[in-house]
């Protein structure tokens, strides 16, 4: 039976992990969005035994329109610029760049709110699962994927519940492998496809990524729960 929803972001990461089981003891590396990513990456990590860290992109809104993306940034600082809309709306060099180091700020903050003083787990030369509970636009999401990816891992896969199928073809550019198995031409935003999708708090989150350090295979652990 074809999927409409799921029922929460655990349901939603079993039906990833099935997905993904030719994966499975390859020593690789799920890396999730917090924080609804965390619970979908959960059972990912635990059915394919890989390690479990973070990734943080973050928008960088327009002058006096927060919400309107004109570009996004992750922890390493490299920019993804939308330069029609740059154009468009006349900002400087310096708005960007003031606004990219805000933002890189406050995602170093979110990851040691969340890892504590762990070092962040080793990319290069891995299989590497980016893990979300959705896309919409994909933008923000891009500038993850290319962060990971200029961390030279051996294979780059995205997994993500639910997206437009435009979305997910446009990202598809970005790795070796998409997984997605909701792509409804209907889409208005990924919350309408979860029965609970309920916000994660900051303590909730801590708490997952201990559960996941627990099941580590013996000798791994994961720097992302320290």
């Amino acid at each position: 039976m074809p999927i409409t929803g799921y029922r929460d972001r655990t349901e939603a990461g079993r039906v990833l992990a099935g997905l993904l089981a030719g994966y499975s003891g390859q020593g690789g590396l799920v890396l999730a969005v917090p924080r609804g990513g965390v619970p979908v990456a959960l059972p990912l990590v635990q059915a394919l035994s890989f390690e479990l860290d973070l990734i943080i992109p973050r928008k960088i809104g327009a002058p006096h329109q927060p919400e309107l993306a004109i570009g996004a940034v992750c922890e390493d600082g490299e920019v993804l610029l939308n330069p029609h809309l740059i154009n468009a709306l006349g900002v400087s060099d310096s708005y960007i760049n003031s606004a990219a180091e805000k933002e890189v700020a406050e995602i170093k903050r979110r990851l040691t709110l969340y890892r504590g003083s762990a070092v962040p787990a080793a990319v290069e030369g891995r299989t590497v699962i980016v893990v979300d509970d959705g896309v919409a636009t994909g933008f923000t999401i891009t500038a993850a994927l290319q962060s990971v990816a200029r961390r030279r891992p051996k294979e780059l896969v995205l997994a993500v519940p639910v997206g437009p199928p435009d979305t997910i073809v446009m990202l598809a550019r970005e790795v070796d492998r998409v997984v997605c198995p909701l792509q409804p031409e209907n889409f208005d935003a990924v919350g309408r496809f979860y029965r609970d999708f309920r916000q994660l708090g900051d303590d909730e989150v801590r708490a997952m990524l201990a559960l996941a350090k627990k099941a580590a295979p013996v000798g791994e652990s994961s720097p992302g729960v320290e």
